[in-house]
């Protein structure tokens, strides 16, 4: 009987912990994907962009909006986003744009600081009159 107890006081702490590792991997995940998911936000608003000079007008509005967007959507699980967006042409010409989301993402271990940093890329759309 006393040794039924005794293998359970080793294995409890190794379930235990086996728990909190598979949580902290969920929200780590989880801050990933919500940093993913504001860059991709922040390309789809800056690819509709056709000249630098609109998107230097439009530059902090597209990064408030990506930061926003990824503290409502992130809440608790990615702390203190931050974005930068870039509006550039490529080697053959063609206007592209870069996204950047970087943030803290929550962890069950004091002092523990994981961070994610997440980029989304898109080419600009042109539109042409049809023929």
């Amino acid at each position: 009987m006393g040794s039924t107890s005794l293998e359970m006081a080793f294995v409890a702490p190794a379930l235990l912990l086996l728990v909190f590792v598979l949580v902290q991997a969920g929200l780590f995940l989880h801050g990933r994907d919500v940093a993913l998911q504001a860059a991709r936000e922040g390309v789809s608003q800056l690819r509709l962009v056709s000249s630098q000079q609109q998107a230097d007008a439009l530059h902090d509005d597209v990064e408030r909006g990506v930061v926003g967007f990824a503290r409502a959507v992130g809440r608790e699980s990615l702390l203190a986003p931050t974005a930068t967006a870039r509006w550039y042409l490529d080697a053959d010409g063609d206007a592209r744009v870069e996204v950047r989301v970087s943030g803290r993402v929550v962890s069950l271990v004091p002092g523990w600081d994981l961070r994610t940093e997440q980029t989304a890329h898109g080419e600009v759309e042109r539109f042409e009159a049809w023929r």
